[in-house]
């Protein structure tokens, strides 16, 4: 493909400097444009015409998640690579329900920050590590809890379906939940009746297929 052009989103001028500098030293990469923050937005990213924003996620005023919303809205073309020092989930996820393309830590080498911005212009998900490894745990988060949701099941059952899964006997798990025999009864008969099975393998089976356990 042709010149890459980058524009940067930054409000550490130091920082912002070194990464323009990194990006026009890069061949087939040029910076279009480098501002502080998310001020005339729409202006900036009309004049820098880029094929890429790479937005800090943090910044003063109007913040990165909110600069990609509107990006996304009005420029569907310009990919998004969000760049913080941080690692939350909320962050992550807002990010991402934005409509931000890759997600790369700002104590990523200068190397692995080209490469993102290459694999995002070219269509791949770029992401840092850490960040992968968050995404997954918030994907896998909302996969129980919808699930969890779904079937409408109590903690309490929901202990007594992750011991079955275990291979635990109903003494087992009265012994382990401080509950009765016949209260384990009470709640598996719950759990039968709300996740629609009939039998001790099909209530596991489902969880497993559900990601309960």
């Amino acid at each position: 493909m042709g010149m890459i052009k980058v524009i940067i989103f930054e409000d550490n001028r130091h920082l912002r400097e070194s990464i323009s500098l990194v990006i026009n030293n890069t061949e087939g990469m040029a910076c279009s444009g480098a501002f502080a923050n998310g001020d005339n937005l729409v202006m900036n990213v009309l004049t820098a015409n880029p094929d890429l924003a790479l937005m800090d996620i943090n910044m003063p005023g109007m913040d990165g998640i909110e600069c990609t919303k509107i990006i996304k809205r009005q420029f569907p073309k310009v990919k998004i690579l969000m760049q913080t020092v941080f690692e939350e989930n909320q962050k992550i996820q807002d990010a991402i329900k934005a409509g931000a393309d890759g997600y790369i830590l700002k104590k990523a080498k200068p190397g692995e920050l080209i490469e993102a911005i290459r694999d995002v212009v070219e269509g791949r998900v770029a992401m840092s590590p850490e960040v992968a490894k968050k995404v997954l745990d918030i994907i896998r988060g909302n996969t129980t809890d919808a699930a969890k949701a779904h079937f409408r099941l109590s903690e309490r059952e929901l202990d007594v379906l992750k011991l079955l899964a275990e291979g635990a006997s109903y003494k087992t798990i009265a012994d382990k939940l401080f509950i009765s025999f016949f209260t384990v009864q009470s709640h598996v008969k719950n759990i039968y009746g709300k996740m629609e099975v009939n039998s001790k393998t099909e209530a596991v089976s489902k969880a497993f297929q559900s990601k309960i356990v």
